[in-house]
Formats: C-alpha cells, structure tokens, sequence
C-alpha cells in the first residue's frame, strides 16, 4: 500500500522588469480585495464564492483556489478575522515550470495572468538543497499541489506544494516502540521501550523556541507602539517565523535520526488532531506557539519517518504525563521536569516527567501491554495532589531499581 508524502518547494523570483512587476503587484492586490469581498460577505460554499470573485480580473488559477480556500476559513479555521498579508494562493493547474542549464537561472516558473494569452515566464532562484525535488515536479515523479505567492518588501517568493507517493511501512516483527512527547519545557522527548524498560532517551530543548516567540511578540508590539512602517514589523515577523521553521525541522529531524538507531523501530505518537495548523490564519492566531509548533513537528516527524521507512503509530494522550510507566498508576508532578509516583511497591520513586511521558506513548502502542483505562483528559500541569488510580493493576515489581532523577537529564 502506498502513501503520500507532502513536500514545501520554496523559491525567490529573479528580480522582474518593472512591467512584469507590476502585473504580479496587480495580481495580488485583486486576489486580497477578491478574499476580503468573498469573507466578509460570509461566502460558505464554492458556488458562493464564485458568485462573488467572477468579476474580479484574476486568472482561473487564483478564483479556483478561492472557491476552495474561502469556505474553509470559517467553517474549519474558525476566522474571525483576516490578516492583510495574505499570500496569492494558486491551484496546481498554475504549476508550470521549465528547466535549462543554458540560463543563468535554469528553473522558470510561467506566471499565470487574467485573459488569453498574458502568462509571462520569470526565473526562480532555487533553494540548492530541494533541487532534486524540482527535477521530480519537472519529470513529472512528484505531483504539484497549491501555490502560493507572497511579496516581501524586496522580493517575491514562491512555495509550492508537492506530493510524493512512496510506499507505506509496515509493522515489523519484535518492534521496538518509540514513544514521542511534545512539550515547551522540553520541545521533544523520545524514550523507546524494551521489555517495558525505558533506554536510552533524548531530549531537546524548547528554550530557543520559548525564547523567540516571547522576542517575537515584545518586538512586534514595540514597533507598533513606535508606529513603524508595516513592512519593518512583517519583516521581523517573518524572521521569527523562520526561526520557529527552523528549530521545528531540526527536532524532527533528530527525533527520526534517534529512531534509526535501534532494530526496527516504530514511532509512537500522541493524538493530537484537536490542534489545527492556524499559522496561515492571521498573526493575531499566531499568539500560541503550541498551537502550531506541536501539531507541526508531529507532522514533520511523520513525513520523515515514512521517508525513512519508518512505521507511525497515533495513540489517545489522556494522562500520558500523570501516569507512572512502571506500574500504570497515576501520580503527581510537582515539578514542572519532575514526576513522582507515590506507590510503595512500585520500585519507581521520582522520574523525568517528560521522559516518563514518552514512555507512556510508546508502551501504549503495544496491543498486549497493560493499559490506563483512558478518562477524559484533565489538567496536565505540575500538581501538589495526589490524586492516582488505585484501581489500576500494576505490573510485577523488578528487584532492581529503574529510578531515574533529573541531574541525569538536567541538560
């Protein structure tokens, strides 16, 4: 069975004529004023949206992807709002590239215009690392998906979606599950379980990204105080935001590189599908950081590890930080990196909380294993009670001790 990865092929327009610029200029300011018009006349539907962009002077390519987009931004974002930075958005029938090793600029993206005949060609300034990807568009082994056209105040940008269909991983005998816990204190925690034992774990830390967002957001709101020019703050906006990019493909790209490492791995993780990718939506939504930063790496880690080959489990995340992993009963936290479970004949005392954490991820994924018997999620954070399920069978206490304290995970 095969499954689709999803790919963002990013490129800088070679600088365009003065003509050229301003019909891409034109272009966008119709699609915004066409975006605006469909929301705030609470167009739900495609044939709604259409009946309100048809006038408009835009190319097929950008009402298309209108008709989709706008009926979403209530009805599943969840809009109250939109920002005024939007990006032209272009259905994948606007997908048409050209190679040459002749040019200076080898790849050219044909930009779509309204009316017969007015598409223009322009040269793209590549990332070097996605080459291979754009010669996989070209050749037809990757299928486009939506476009998106953004100006910055010196340049243009363009991103463009593409898909890949590889095969689907299969679960592997004798797996060694990895569990994976997102968090802010520690952006991500992976710990694989082996014969119920933890081993191994790793941790990355979430102080750069707590770091930039908190720099973020002191920074935009003294450029408004000062009242400085729009194009300084999405300047530093975008900068941040790049930022966040960054530090979310790194983790995952180590939390996978840590997966490899052990015989046939399967990487387990939370459920998390009641967090929506809201980053498009407007700054305004931009506010929480774990509302984007968590649902994103969890997807990065996917598209990685079924690159690599590796298989991908979703489990139910209620009580996954308050459970002890040794014996399945709840305990308290109280510290925010400290997990204490309070059970005499369990041979557990204090734990890393986060590493305790994923290891209840990964242990959940075993269909033969012991398991909570899942409540509502309650609240997650460090507590002073002692509220646990007494109820719950624990496992056969180990004469040796498997006690791990936070010096061993202070870094």
């Amino acid at each position: 069975m095969s499954e689709t990865v999803t790919k963002t092929l990013q490129a800088t327009l070679a600088a365009p004529t003065t003509g050229k610029e301003h019909r891409l200029q034109r272009l966008l300011d119709t699609y915004r004023t066409a975006l605006h018009d469909a929301f705030d006349n609470r167009a739900n539907t495609m044939s709604a949206v259409n009946d309100v962009v048809t006038p408009y002077d835009l190319p097929y390519q950008a009402k298309d992807a209108l008709k989709s987009y706008v009926p979403k931004l209530r009805d599943t974002y969840n809009a109250e709002e939109l920002d005024d930075e939007h990006p032209v958005r272009l259905v994948n029938r606007a997908a048409k590239f050209d190679y040459s090793d002749e040019r200076e600029h080898g790849f050219v993206w044909q930009a779509p215009q309204p009316g017969r005949g007015t598409n223009f060609w322009i040269p793209l300034r590549i990332n070097p690392e996605q080459e291979s990807q754009w010669f996989d568009l070209l050749s037809e082994d990757a299928k486009a998906g939506e476009l998106r056209l953004q100006r910055h105040r010196t340049s243009w940008e363009l991103h463009v979606t593409v898909e890949y269909s590889i095969e689907e991983p299969t679960d592997p005998d004798d797996p060694t599950y990895i569990g994976f816990d997102v968090g802010e204190s520690a952006l991500i925690t992976g710990c694989a379980l082996k014969c119920d034992v933890p081993r191994k774990p790793m941790l990355v830390s979430g102080s750069r990204a707590r770091h930039l967002h908190k720099e973020m957001f002191t920074t935009l709101r003294r450029l408004q105080s000062r009242d400085a020019a729009e194009w300084r703050a999405d300047e530093r906006f975008d900068h941040y935001q790049n930022g966040l990019t960054n530090i979310v493909e790194k983790a995952s790209r180590q939390a996978v590189e840590y997966a490899c490492s052990f015989e046939k791995p399967v990487i387990v993780l939370e459920d998390l599908s009641y967090i929506r990718e809201r980053l498009d939506y407007g700054k305004f939504m931009n506010r929480r950081l774990h509302a984007w930063a968590f649902a994103r790496l969890q997807g990065r880690i996917k598209d990685k590890a079924t690159e690599a080959g590796i298989r991908v489990e979703y489990v139910n995340a209620a009580y996954t930080s308050q459970t002890c992993h040794a014996c399945g009963r709840l305990g308290r936290r109280n510290q925010q990196a400290e997990f204490v479970c309070p059970h005499d004949d369990c041979h557990v005392t204090e734990f890393q909380a986060d590493i305790n954490a994923a290891a209840n991820i990964a242990g959940r994924a075993n269909p033969w294993g012991e398991s909570l018997p899942w409540k509502p999620a309650g609240d997650d954070s460090p507590q002073d009670g002692s509220g646990r399920d007494t109820a719950t069978v624990h496992r056969e206490t180990s004469e040796t001790s498997s006690q791990m304290t936070l010096s061993a995970y202070s870094d």
